[in-house]
């Protein structure tokens, strides 16, 4: 499969991501900032409609991959490694192995925990945390 990428332009630069490294976009007020998997960040003086709106253009195909959730992110959702409803926090893996965390309100997460659970069909697994802490 041929990698995919994602091109920004100003007057005076080019910046050219491979989606697959994206792990998310977050607003703030008039700007964006993308996180990398690898760390690496930008901060684009657009806001986060305005990126929604370039995803779209230039990447239809992956439309199902970078979701927006609430007013403030859109994730990728292959870098996901855990999506905690009471603590509101959504969980991603980079490429250094560190997880990267997130704050986003409960109902965007409780949709994005739906989307997923009917998406892969994943087998709903009752793990306590007491029982996970003994195993450690």
């Amino acid at each position: 499969m041929m990698e995919k990428f994602l091109i920004f332009k100003t007057r005076d630069e080019l910046i050219r991501i491979q989606i697959d490294k994206i792990l998310y976009f977050e607003a703030d007020r008039n700007y964006t900032k993308l996180i990398l998997s690898s760390g690496i960040q930008f901060v684009f003086s657009v806001n986060i409609g305005k990126i929604e709106e370039i995803l779209a253009k230039q990447i239809q195909s992956y439309s199902n991959v970078l979701l927006r959730v609430g007013k403030s992110h859109i994730i990728n959702k292959m870098h996901i490694l855990q999506i905690n409803i009471p603590k509101t926090k959504l969980v991603f893996t980079g490429l250094d192995g560190k997880a990267k965390e997130l704050i986003v309100p409960k109902e965007p997460l409780k949709v994005l925990k739906e989307t997923l659970e009917k998406e892969f069909s994943a087998p709903k697994v009752d793990i306590k945390d007491e029982e996970m802490a003994d195993e450690q």
